[in-house]
């Protein structure tokens, strides 16, 4: 049986305090949610009693925590969830490497950042591996990363151009009943793709580079009989590829290159009887070592709180239906 004790954290100020707490004390009422012990506030310190298995995961969590409002970083209410998750294994310390590097920043300055550590892994191993794939749930960044890290290389002369495509099959649309001409029926399709890049270079710099060549949007299909050299390459949605097109897009990788793939194997569109090529690439290239095969868990999820659970939730029905 753990003994109950306390522990005191001191802070050097009220601002201090309450970036700690959170707007209308969130913050602080999502940690107690998760802890049996008791966290009282006094002027300039708080103090905390419960179990010493508690206080130990809970100290370790208000010191990172502090260590970051003390950086000027600003908290949200997912790097406090991610945060106590952490903790409670011990590892909230991770988060403090996390924070420190800026991969790039927005057009308007705000710097982007790696929110969770499978971000982490995912853009480390980008920047190692010519071929990489990024597999897992909606909202982990997989997609956004991959087009940050794009025009990065692109500002940096490691690369001459950027290559986005996607599969168009989705939700059961067909590209021959929408309206308008090609660039107009392929537009819905890309659109995730144009938001990222708006994000990164806004939107004036975006239709620059589009006129001038140096980034090009199109779908799947007219990536067929070409050589991609010196370019960075984001096959997004790609369950939603065949095995045949899959094979296709990998093959056209040329020198200088590299290339992200990023999909959801929860999320296939494809007809039934129709296997995902992301599937079967996973299971026949899993053993080449120069390519990178990163997952992401619902931990990654950075969107909303809510989509975490969501996500969850689902997963947790499939198993009941499959169980």
């Amino acid at each position: 049986m753990n003994q109950a004790t306390h522990l005191k954290i001191t802070l050097k100020n009220a601002a201090e305090g309450l970036a700690l707490l959170g707007p209308q004390d969130k913050f602080i009422q999502l940690i107690e949610r998760e802890t049996d012990a008791k966290i009282n506030t006094r002027e300039a310190e708080l103090v905390i009693q419960g179990s010493s298995a508690e206080l130990k995961w809970l100290e370790q969590l208000f010191d990172v925590l502090l260590q970051l409002i003390r950086n000027n970083y600003p908290l949200t209410e997912r790097d406090i969830l991610y945060a106590i998750e952490l903790a409670k294994e011990l590892k909230a310390d991770q988060l403090l490497d996390l924070f420190k590097g800026e991969i790039a920043s927005t057009y308007r300055g705000k710097p982007i950042r790696v929110k969770t550590i499978g971000q982490r892994h995912y853009v480390s191993t980008i920047r190692k591996r010519d071929i990489v794939f990024g597999i897992g749930p909606a909202g982990t960044g997989k997609t956004y990363l991959a087009v940050v890290l794009a025009v990065v290389a692109l500002k940096e002369a490691q690369v001459k151009r950027i290559v986005l495509t996607r599969p168009a099959v989705e939700a059961g649309e067909s590209l021959g009943f929408l309206p308008g001409d090609l660039q107009e029926k392929v537009d819905p399709y890309l659109r995730p793709l144009y938001d990222a890049l708006n994000d990164v270079l806004g939107p004036e710099q975006v239709a620059k580079s589009l006129e001038r060549g140096l980034i090009e949007i199109a779908p799947l299909a007219y990536m067929r009989g070409r050589t991609l050299d010196d370019s960075f390459i984001i096959l997004d949605e790609a369950q939603n590829t065949t095995p045949e097109q899959m094979k296709m897009f990998l093959t056209r990788l040329g020198f200088g290159s590299k290339m992200v793939i990023t999909g959801d194997k929860t999320q296939i569109d494809l007809p039934r009887g129709k296997n995902s090529g992301l599937v079967e690439a996973e299971r026949i290239l899993k053993s080449i070592e120069e390519i990178g095969i990163v997952y992401f868990a619902d931990q990654d999820v950075v969107r909303h709180s809510l989509v975490q659970k969501i996500i969850v939730a689902y997963q947790q029905e499939d198993m009941n239906i499959k169980g």
